[in-house]
């Protein structure tokens, strides 16, 4: 499965097309605040996916776990 296809990062990245496209129709004498925001953004993202990645490696191990220790009937 590859993972951009992932909802949780066709979300995020989705969030980040929009919020990037509201940027760069606004007025262009803020556009160094519109960069600001993007790189704000971007960074929030990269968090965003860190906390993912982490979550979801601790749900797969503990459903690993689970399988491990439940008897097959």
């Amino acid at each position: 499965m590859n993972p951009l296809n992932d909802p949780v990062i066709f979300y995020l990245r989705a969030m980040l097309g929009a919020r990037i496209h509201a940027l760069r129709t606004e007025d262009r004498s803020r556009g160094a605040s519109a960069l600001e925001w993007a790189i704000i953004s971007g960074i929030l993202v990269i968090i965003a996916l860190a906390v993912y990645a982490t979550i979801r490696g601790r749900v797969q191990k503990a459903q690993t776990d689970i399988n491990k220790d439940t008897p097959a009937f």
